[in-house]
Formats: structure tokens, sequence, C-alpha cells
């Protein structure tokens, strides 16, 4: 793990695998979409509402993945040290915010025809949307620790205990009665016809693809600017 601390190796890795997840993602990500907006067959209960599936499952999926990388990241670095987890953690809450908001959003457009209206207060939901907002903490006190020269350590243990809410998001269909179905997925197989599996399987794929590329690129430019910043310093104390 830390032959990749050295930022020189690593910004040598990312330069390709950047643009390489970016293009897989888009690729997977419009051929699922499109399979799954024109070539799925309507649902037997739900109709064409089922559609949102393909967008509202990923989203789902990389909004708590988002910050299970950003907790992973924070205790790497807490406990190693490594000279890049803060940098990781960082880029990876936009993103993570934003597939939060896009799974709280086009839920709530399947939820209106499904449930008869656009919002419950029900486990899922609420957990969801405390996600979205511990992402928003975690930016702006990410924000002031840059702006004001704080310790990071603070950011990271935020970061920690926010993950406390994941398993929560997770279990919350089985731990309470909800309007929300029961998770479709599950080690024991799955309830879902294949003509809707493998498209959900392959923009599942396709939009983590993208949310990776997203993410390499945000450390190469929070490393730009960190670089950057080093520069004009040792210019100041040459002067």
């Amino acid at each position: 793990m830390h032959g990749f601390a050295n930022p020189a190796r690593f910004l040598r890795i990312a330069r390709w695998l950047t643009p390489a997840l970016l293009l897989a993602g888009l690729v997977l990500t419009s051929g699922s979409l499109a399979w799954g907006l024109f070539g799925a067959p309507a649902e037997r209960l739900q109709g064409d509402t089922v559609r949102i599936v393909f967008i509202h499952v990923p989203s789902a999926w990389l909004g708590m993945g988002g910050w299970t990388a950003i907790a992973v990241a924070s205790l790497v670095e807490l406990v190693w040290r490594h000279p890049l987890a803060a940098i990781a953690a960082r880029a990876t809450a936009v993103p993570g915010a934003v597939f939060a908001a896009i799974c709280l959003a086009s839920g709530s457009i399947w939820g209106r025809p499904a449930w008869g209206t656009w919002w419950v207060w029900d486990g899922r939901l609420t957990s969801m949307l405390v996600l979205l907002f511990l992402y928003f903490g975690y930016i702006a006190l990410a924000q002031a620790s840059d702006r004001e020269g704080a310790s990071s350590r603070i950011v990271a243990i935020f970061g920690l205990v926010g993950a406390v809410n994941i398993p929560i998001i997770h279990f919350s269909v089985l731990w309470w009665n909800s309007l929300h179905q029961p998770p479709s997925l599950t080690t024991g197989g799955s309830a879902m016809a294949a003509e809707f599996l493998i498209p959900l399987a392959v923009a599942t794929l396709g939009f983590s693809f993208i949310f990776g590329g997203v993410v390499l690129a945000r450390m190469r430019a929070i490393l730009a600017d960190v670089q950057a910043e080093a520069r004009l310093r040792r210019r100041a104390l040459e002067d």
C-alpha cells in the first residue's frame, strides 16, 4: 500500500487510468441505460416506472460506497499516516454526495407513482438523507481545515464516525416496517428477472468506473494544487 504513497508514482498510474476508467464507464453506462430504457420490458406491477432502477440502484450503491471509501481512507490516515489517504477521502466526498443526491431524487420520482407520495419518513429514506447531510458536513469541515491549516485528524475522525450510518441504511428495510421494498439482491440469490438484473449489473459497473475516474481526476487536481502551493512557498522563502 505504501508503494503508492509516492505522489509521482501515483500520478504516473492515475494519468492513464483516469481516462481509461471514464471511457469504460461511459460505454458501459450508455449501453446499459439504453437497454434499460428501450430494451427491457415493462414490469408486471410497476410498469415502465421500474426503468428508474437502472439509475437509482447504482446511485444508492455509490452514495454508500463513497462514504465507505472515506471511512477506509480516514482509518488509513489515522493509523498508518498514508500521505495520500486524506487526499483520497477529500476527492471522494463530492462525487459521493452527488450520487447520494441522485439516489434521493430518483427515489422520490419513483416513489410518486409507486407509493402515491414523493417522500415518506421511513428508515431507508431518512438514513439516506442523513448520509447526504453527512457529506455536506464533511466537505465543509475539510474545506475549513484546509483553509485554517488545522489538523486533518478531526476530518478523518468525522469520516470514521459517519460510517455508522452505512449499516443503518443497509439494514433499515429489515429493522423497521417500511414502504421501501426489501433488498432484491442478497447472498442467497436474486429476486430480479435476468432482463433487469444483467443491465442493472452493467450499469452499476459503469457508474462505478465513472466514480473511480472522477475520484482519480480530483486527486490529481488536489495534488497539483498542493505542489503549486509548495513551490510558491519555496520561492517566497528564497526571496
